[in-house]
């Protein structure tokens, strides 16, 4: 017997990105700013890159939130031309 759709997909959800990619970058730079401190008992104890890790997650989130906002923009654009009538690519 052939499987066949009950009933059509729901629209895609939209997520707020960018509150949850700005959570994210700032608890990266409040890890580098808590470890800044430790970092000689933790390189002592083979764990010295832990607040560069942090330090790298957090210049990373903020490639990300600089992508978020940009995808987030040309959506706004991307509705508001089809809103208007002009024609979309």
């Amino acid at each position: 017997m052939p499987k066949t759709a009950l009933r059509t997909a729901p629209p895609p959800l939209e997520g707020n990105d960018v509150a949850i990619v700005g959570t994210g970058t700032v608890l990266w730079f409040v890890g580098f700013v808590v470890l800044v401190p430790f970092q000689g008992p933790l390189s002592d104890h083979g764990h010295g890159s832990w607040p560069w890790i942090c330090l790298s997650g957090g210049l990373l989130g903020l490639i990300g939130l600089k992508y978020c906002t940009a995808r987030r923009a040309a959506i706004r654009r991307h509705r508001a031309a089809e809103a208007a009538g002009e024609p979309v690519s």
